[in-house]
Protein backbone atom coordinates (compact mmCIF):
# COMPACT_ATOMS: atom_id res chain seq x y z
CA UNK A 1 0.00 0.00 0.00
CA UNK A 2 1.47 3.54 -0.63
CA UNK A 3 -0.95 5.15 1.70
CA UNK A 4 -0.40 5.81 5.15
CA UNK A 5 -3.47 5.06 6.91
CA UNK A 6 -4.48 6.01 10.73
CA UNK A 7 -6.47 3.16 11.42
CA UNK A 8 -7.23 -0.47 9.03
CA UNK A 9 -10.32 -1.93 9.64
CA UNK A 10 -11.53 -5.53 8.72
CA UNK A 11 -15.15 -5.13 8.05
CA UNK A 12 -16.77 -8.81 7.63
CA UNK A 13 -20.17 -9.07 5.56
CA UNK A 14 -19.40 -5.66 4.18
CA UNK A 15 -21.47 -6.51 1.17
CA UNK A 16 -24.62 -7.21 2.99
CA UNK A 17 -26.96 -5.04 3.44
CA UNK A 18 -26.36 -3.78 6.76
CA UNK A 19 -22.05 -3.92 6.20
CA UNK A 20 -22.26 -1.81 2.69
CA UNK A 21 -24.23 0.99 4.60
CA UNK A 22 -21.22 0.78 7.30
CA UNK A 23 -18.58 0.72 4.75
CA UNK A 24 -20.10 3.65 2.62
CA UNK A 25 -20.79 5.76 5.57
CA UNK A 26 -16.77 5.02 7.21
CA UNK A 27 -15.47 5.31 3.96
CA UNK A 28 -16.95 8.46 3.17
CA UNK A 29 -16.77 9.76 6.88
CA UNK A 30 -13.09 8.88 7.62
CA UNK A 31 -10.25 9.35 4.18
CA UNK A 32 -7.81 8.59 6.76
CA UNK A 33 -9.42 5.15 7.49
CA UNK A 34 -8.79 2.20 5.35
CA UNK A 35 -12.06 0.05 5.21
CA UNK A 36 -10.78 -3.78 4.09
CA UNK A 37 -14.46 -5.40 3.19
CA UNK A 38 -13.82 -9.65 4.21
CA UNK A 39 -17.10 -11.20 2.50
CA UNK A 40 -17.83 -14.75 1.31
CA UNK A 41 -20.06 -13.39 -1.10
CA UNK A 42 -23.13 -15.73 -0.43
CA UNK A 43 -26.37 -15.19 -1.46
CA UNK A 44 -26.50 -12.09 0.43
CA UNK A 45 -23.62 -10.78 -0.33
CA UNK A 46 -23.21 -8.55 -3.37
CA UNK A 47 -20.32 -6.05 -4.54
CA UNK A 48 -22.65 -4.63 -6.91
CA UNK A 49 -24.33 -3.16 -3.37
CA UNK A 50 -20.55 -0.92 -3.53
CA UNK A 51 -20.27 0.23 -6.76
CA UNK A 52 -20.30 3.90 -6.15
CA UNK A 53 -17.31 3.93 -3.53
CA UNK A 54 -15.48 0.62 -5.06
CA UNK A 55 -12.65 2.92 -6.63
CA UNK A 56 -12.31 4.83 -3.20
CA UNK A 57 -8.71 4.61 -2.52
CA UNK A 58 -9.46 4.11 1.37
CA UNK A 59 -11.35 0.69 0.25
CA UNK A 60 -10.46 -2.60 -0.71
CA UNK A 61 -12.38 -5.81 -1.15
CA UNK A 62 -11.10 -9.24 -0.02
CA UNK A 63 -13.74 -12.35 -0.41
CA UNK A 64 -12.86 -14.03 2.26
CA UNK A 65 -15.41 -16.95 4.44
CA UNK A 66 -14.89 -15.71 8.01
CA UNK A 67 -15.00 -19.90 9.04
CA UNK A 68 -11.26 -20.20 7.09
CA UNK A 69 -9.42 -19.55 9.45
CA UNK A 70 -6.35 -19.56 6.80
CA UNK A 71 -7.58 -17.06 5.08
CA UNK A 72 -8.43 -14.95 7.84
CA UNK A 73 -5.24 -15.42 9.68
CA UNK A 74 -3.52 -14.75 5.73
CA UNK A 75 -5.80 -11.23 6.10
CA UNK A 76 -4.79 -10.44 9.39
CA UNK A 77 -0.78 -10.71 8.52
CA UNK A 78 -1.19 -8.69 5.32
CA UNK A 79 -3.29 -5.44 7.16
CA UNK A 80 -2.48 -5.82 10.64
CA UNK A 81 -5.99 -4.58 11.40
CA UNK A 82 -6.41 -2.10 14.14
CA UNK A 83 -10.05 -3.01 14.33
CA UNK A 84 -13.16 -5.61 13.15
CA UNK A 85 -16.52 -4.33 12.99
CA UNK A 86 -18.17 -8.00 12.58
CA UNK A 87 -21.39 -7.94 10.50
CA UNK A 88 -20.77 -11.33 8.65
CA UNK A 89 -23.86 -13.88 9.18
CA UNK A 90 -26.03 -15.64 8.24
CA UNK A 91 -29.46 -13.90 9.12
CA UNK A 92 -32.78 -15.45 7.97
CA UNK A 93 -34.97 -16.76 10.53
CA UNK A 94 -36.74 -19.63 7.87
CA UNK A 95 -33.24 -20.44 6.15
CA UNK A 96 -32.38 -21.19 9.96
CA UNK A 97 -35.30 -23.50 10.20
CA UNK A 98 -34.19 -25.41 7.25
CA UNK A 99 -30.72 -25.58 7.48
CA UNK A 100 -29.46 -24.92 11.45
CA UNK A 101 -26.21 -26.36 10.99
CA UNK A 102 -25.58 -23.38 8.17
CA UNK A 103 -25.79 -20.63 11.56
CA UNK A 104 -23.65 -22.71 13.66
CA UNK A 105 -20.93 -22.55 11.21
CA UNK A 106 -21.36 -19.13 10.29
CA UNK A 107 -22.45 -17.24 13.13
CA UNK A 108 -20.52 -19.19 15.81
CA UNK A 109 -17.44 -21.22 14.35
CA UNK A 110 -16.85 -18.09 12.44
CA UNK A 111 -16.86 -15.69 15.42
CA UNK A 112 -14.93 -17.90 17.34
CA UNK A 113 -12.42 -17.88 14.33
CA UNK A 114 -11.92 -14.32 13.96
CA UNK A 115 -11.50 -13.85 17.69
CA UNK A 116 -8.84 -16.24 17.56
CA UNK A 117 -7.13 -14.49 14.70
CA UNK A 118 -7.39 -10.96 16.85
CA UNK A 119 -6.09 -12.69 19.83
CA UNK A 120 -3.22 -14.25 18.03
CA UNK A 121 -2.13 -10.98 16.20
CA UNK A 122 -3.09 -8.26 18.77
CA UNK A 123 -1.60 -10.53 22.30
CA UNK A 124 1.31 -8.39 22.42
CA UNK A 125 -0.46 -4.66 22.38
CA UNK A 126 -4.34 -4.34 22.81
CA UNK A 127 -4.00 -0.86 22.81
CA UNK A 128 -5.87 1.27 19.90
CA UNK A 129 -7.85 -2.60 19.26
CA UNK A 130 -11.76 -3.27 19.03
CA UNK A 131 -13.52 -6.06 17.89
CA UNK A 132 -17.05 -4.95 17.67
CA UNK A 133 -19.72 -7.31 17.27
CA UNK A 134 -22.52 -6.50 15.62
CA UNK A 135 -25.84 -8.92 16.46
CA UNK A 136 -29.74 -8.37 17.12
CA UNK A 137 -32.73 -8.05 19.46
CA UNK A 138 -33.80 -11.42 18.93
CA UNK A 139 -31.23 -13.45 21.39
CA UNK A 140 -33.52 -11.71 24.17
CA UNK A 141 -36.91 -13.50 23.11
CA UNK A 142 -39.83 -12.56 22.87
CA UNK A 143 -42.06 -9.75 24.75
CA UNK A 144 -45.52 -9.36 25.73
CA UNK A 145 -47.63 -6.47 24.95
CA UNK A 146 -45.91 -4.58 27.53
CA UNK A 147 -41.87 -3.89 28.39
CA UNK A 148 -38.75 -3.32 26.18
CA UNK A 149 -35.67 -5.59 25.70
CA UNK A 150 -32.86 -3.92 27.61
CA UNK A 151 -28.83 -4.59 27.95
CA UNK A 152 -30.01 -6.46 30.77
CA UNK A 153 -32.47 -8.58 29.71
CA UNK A 154 -32.07 -12.42 30.20
CA UNK A 155 -31.13 -14.10 26.69
CA UNK A 156 -33.84 -16.19 25.44
CA UNK A 157 -33.54 -17.51 21.88
CA UNK A 158 -36.23 -19.15 20.19
CA UNK A 159 -34.63 -19.83 16.50
CA UNK A 160 -31.62 -21.47 15.85
CA UNK A 161 -30.78 -18.39 13.81
CA UNK A 162 -31.08 -16.27 17.09
CA UNK A 163 -29.68 -18.83 19.20
CA UNK A 164 -26.46 -18.82 17.00
CA UNK A 165 -26.63 -15.52 17.61
CA UNK A 166 -26.88 -15.19 20.94
CA UNK A 167 -24.24 -17.86 20.99
CA UNK A 168 -21.57 -15.73 19.10
CA UNK A 169 -22.60 -12.47 22.14
CA UNK A 170 -21.62 -15.07 24.79
CA UNK A 171 -18.25 -15.89 22.63
CA UNK A 172 -17.32 -12.16 22.38
CA UNK A 173 -17.93 -11.29 25.83
CA UNK A 174 -15.74 -14.23 26.90
CA UNK A 175 -12.95 -13.51 24.88
CA UNK A 176 -13.00 -9.91 26.48
CA UNK A 177 -12.92 -11.60 30.10
CA UNK A 178 -10.54 -14.34 29.59
CA UNK A 179 -8.46 -12.97 26.82
CA UNK A 180 -8.82 -9.46 27.34
CA UNK A 181 -9.76 -8.64 24.12
CA UNK A 182 -11.27 -5.17 23.78
CA UNK A 183 -14.95 -5.69 22.44
CA UNK A 184 -17.74 -3.14 21.84
CA UNK A 185 -21.27 -5.00 21.11
CA UNK A 186 -24.30 -3.43 19.69
CA UNK A 187 -28.11 -5.61 19.63
CA UNK A 188 -30.56 -4.09 17.06
CA UNK A 189 -34.32 -4.07 15.82
CA UNK A 190 -35.49 -4.75 12.02
CA UNK A 191 -33.48 -3.10 9.56
CA UNK A 192 -35.24 -1.48 6.35
CA UNK A 193 -33.95 0.39 3.43
CA UNK A 194 -31.77 0.48 0.41
CA UNK A 195 -30.14 -2.87 -0.86
CA UNK A 196 -31.86 -5.53 1.30
CA UNK A 197 -31.98 -8.66 0.05
CA UNK A 198 -35.66 -9.16 -1.40
CA UNK A 199 -36.67 -12.24 1.28
CA UNK A 200 -36.86 -9.84 3.80
CA UNK A 201 -40.20 -8.38 4.64
CA UNK A 202 -40.05 -5.18 3.37
CA UNK A 203 -38.29 -5.22 0.20
CA UNK A 204 -40.36 -8.62 -0.13
CA UNK A 205 -43.63 -6.80 -0.10
CA UNK A 206 -42.17 -3.77 -2.74
CA UNK A 207 -41.47 -5.94 -5.30
CA UNK A 208 -44.54 -7.87 -5.03
CA UNK A 209 -46.88 -5.07 -4.86
CA UNK A 210 -44.92 -3.67 -7.73
CA UNK A 211 -45.33 -7.39 -10.02
CA UNK A 212 -49.15 -7.67 -8.42
CA UNK A 213 -47.99 -10.69 -6.78
CA UNK A 214 -48.84 -12.29 -3.27
CA UNK A 215 -48.37 -10.48 -0.30
CA UNK A 216 -47.78 -13.78 2.45
CA UNK A 217 -48.04 -12.55 5.72
CA UNK A 218 -47.46 -15.48 8.31
CA UNK A 219 -50.70 -16.05 10.74
CA UNK A 220 -52.61 -13.20 11.42
CA UNK A 221 -50.07 -10.61 10.80
CA UNK A 222 -50.00 -9.58 14.65
CA UNK A 223 -46.20 -9.93 15.37
CA UNK A 224 -44.57 -6.40 16.65
CA UNK A 225 -41.11 -5.53 15.35
CA UNK A 226 -39.43 -2.39 15.76
CA UNK A 227 -38.18 -0.76 12.78
CA UNK A 228 -34.88 1.15 12.70
CA UNK A 229 -33.79 2.97 9.15
CA UNK A 230 -30.53 1.05 8.11
CA UNK A 231 -28.68 4.65 7.69
CA UNK A 232 -29.68 5.17 11.05
CA UNK A 233 -28.28 2.10 12.52
CA UNK A 234 -25.01 2.93 10.37
CA UNK A 235 -24.68 6.01 12.29
CA UNK A 236 -25.20 4.30 15.57
CA UNK A 237 -22.02 1.98 15.00
CA UNK A 238 -19.76 4.87 13.91
CA UNK A 239 -20.77 6.57 17.72
CA UNK A 240 -20.14 2.99 19.19
CA UNK A 241 -17.06 2.27 17.29
CA UNK A 242 -15.85 5.81 18.46
CA UNK A 243 -16.85 6.13 21.94
CA UNK A 244 -18.41 2.70 23.37
CA UNK A 245 -16.97 1.70 26.78
CA UNK A 246 -15.00 -1.18 26.33
CA UNK A 247 -16.93 -4.45 27.88
CA UNK A 248 -20.15 -2.86 27.01
CA UNK A 249 -23.28 -3.81 25.07
CA UNK A 250 -25.64 -1.15 23.31
CA UNK A 251 -28.89 -1.48 21.92
CA UNK A 252 -30.19 -0.04 18.69
CA UNK A 253 -33.53 0.98 18.23
CA UNK A 254 -35.87 2.70 16.20
CA UNK A 255 -38.50 3.42 18.80
CA UNK A 256 -40.67 2.78 16.09
CA UNK A 257 -43.21 -0.58 16.91
CA UNK A 258 -45.68 -2.00 13.92
CA UNK A 259 -47.31 -5.00 13.42
CA UNK A 260 -46.68 -7.00 11.11
CA UNK A 261 -50.39 -6.63 9.11
CA UNK A 262 -50.07 -3.11 9.90
CA UNK A 263 -47.10 -2.40 8.26
CA UNK A 264 -47.96 -4.44 5.07
CA UNK A 265 -51.52 -1.95 5.16
CA UNK A 266 -49.15 1.48 4.93
CA UNK A 267 -46.56 -0.20 2.29
CA UNK A 268 -50.04 -1.12 -0.23
CA UNK A 269 -50.61 2.65 0.55
CA UNK A 270 -47.61 4.26 -0.38
CA UNK A 271 -47.06 1.88 -3.15
CA UNK A 272 -50.67 2.87 -4.55
CA UNK A 273 -49.61 6.21 -4.70
CA UNK A 274 -46.39 5.95 -6.21
CA UNK A 275 -47.52 3.09 -8.71
CA UNK A 276 -50.63 5.34 -9.69
CA UNK A 277 -53.31 2.78 -8.67
CA UNK A 278 -56.62 3.60 -6.75
CA UNK A 279 -56.14 3.23 -3.60
CA UNK A 280 -56.63 -0.43 -1.55
CA UNK A 281 -55.74 -2.17 -5.24
CA UNK A 282 -52.00 -3.44 -3.48
CA UNK A 283 -54.31 -4.37 -0.40
CA UNK A 284 -56.17 -6.86 -2.35
CA UNK A 285 -53.22 -9.18 -2.39
CA UNK A 286 -52.13 -9.46 0.93
CA UNK A 287 -52.59 -13.78 1.49
CA UNK A 288 -52.35 -15.14 5.13
CA UNK A 289 -50.24 -18.21 5.44
CA UNK A 290 -49.33 -20.58 7.97
CA UNK A 291 -47.07 -18.81 10.96
CA UNK A 292 -43.64 -20.11 11.39
CA UNK A 293 -42.37 -22.55 13.79
CA UNK A 294 -40.99 -20.25 17.17
CA UNK A 295 -42.48 -17.15 16.31
CA UNK A 296 -41.40 -14.36 18.51
CA UNK A 297 -44.61 -12.56 19.20
CA UNK A 298 -42.89 -8.82 20.17
CA UNK A 299 -39.86 -7.45 19.74
CA UNK A 300 -39.25 -3.65 20.92
CA UNK A 301 -35.82 -1.74 21.94
CA UNK A 302 -35.10 0.35 24.64
CA UNK A 303 -31.99 2.63 23.17
CA UNK A 304 -31.94 4.70 26.45
CA UNK A 305 -28.61 3.74 27.37
CA UNK A 306 -27.06 4.40 23.27
CA UNK A 307 -28.97 7.98 23.87
CA UNK A 308 -27.70 8.88 27.30
CA UNK A 309 -24.39 8.09 27.25
CA UNK A 310 -23.32 8.47 23.50
CA UNK A 311 -25.58 10.85 21.79
CA UNK A 312 -26.99 8.96 19.13
CA UNK A 313 -31.02 9.27 18.35
CA UNK A 314 -32.75 8.32 15.25
CA UNK A 315 -33.37 10.86 12.41
CA UNK A 316 -35.98 9.98 10.32
CA UNK A 317 -39.84 9.53 10.79
CA UNK A 318 -40.99 6.08 10.05
CA UNK A 319 -43.52 7.15 7.52
CA UNK A 320 -40.47 9.23 5.60
CA UNK A 321 -37.88 5.96 5.97
CA UNK A 322 -40.38 3.93 4.33
CA UNK A 323 -40.83 6.21 1.39
CA UNK A 324 -37.62 6.88 0.66
CA UNK A 325 -37.24 3.24 0.52
CA UNK A 326 -40.10 2.61 -1.62
CA UNK A 327 -38.34 5.27 -3.82
CA UNK A 328 -34.99 3.57 -4.31
CA UNK A 329 -36.57 0.39 -4.93
CA UNK A 330 -38.81 1.60 -7.60
CA UNK A 331 -35.84 3.54 -8.63
CA UNK A 332 -33.36 1.01 -9.07
CA UNK A 333 -35.08 -2.03 -11.09
CA UNK A 334 -31.49 -3.41 -12.60
CA UNK A 335 -30.50 -4.03 -8.85
CA UNK A 336 -33.25 -5.57 -7.70
CA UNK A 337 -33.57 -7.73 -11.53
CA UNK A 338 -29.71 -8.49 -10.66
CA UNK A 339 -30.52 -9.83 -7.51
CA UNK A 340 -33.83 -11.68 -7.87
CA UNK A 341 -32.14 -13.62 -10.72
CA UNK A 342 -28.96 -14.32 -9.60
CA UNK A 343 -26.90 -11.85 -12.16
CA UNK A 344 -25.32 -10.34 -9.20
CA UNK A 345 -22.71 -13.03 -9.12
CA UNK A 346 -21.46 -12.46 -11.97
CA UNK A 347 -20.23 -8.79 -10.84
CA UNK A 348 -17.59 -10.52 -8.82
CA UNK A 349 -16.10 -12.22 -11.50
CA UNK A 350 -16.58 -9.78 -14.05
CA UNK A 351 -14.99 -6.99 -11.73
CA UNK A 352 -12.74 -8.52 -9.98
CA UNK A 353 -11.49 -12.58 -11.08
CA UNK A 354 -10.78 -11.10 -14.61
CA UNK A 355 -8.71 -8.39 -13.70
Amino acid sequence: MTKKFSKTIMVTGGAGFIGSHVIRLFATKYPSYHLVNADALTYAGNPENLKDIEANPNYTFEKADITDEAKIFELFEKYAFDAVIHLAAESHVDRSIMDPLAFVKTNVIGTVTLLNACRKYWKDKMDGKLFYHVSTDEVYGSLGEEGFFTEHTPYDPHSPYSASKASSDHFVMAYHDTYGIPVVMSNCSNNYGSHHFPEKLIPLMINNIKNSRPLPVYGKGENVRDWLFVEDHARAIDVIFHKGRNGQSYNVGGFNEWKNLDLVFLLCRIMDQKLGRPEGTSAELITYVKDRPGHDLRYAIDATKLNKELGWSPSLQFEEGLEKTVDWYLDNEEWVKHITSGDYQHYYKDQYEQR
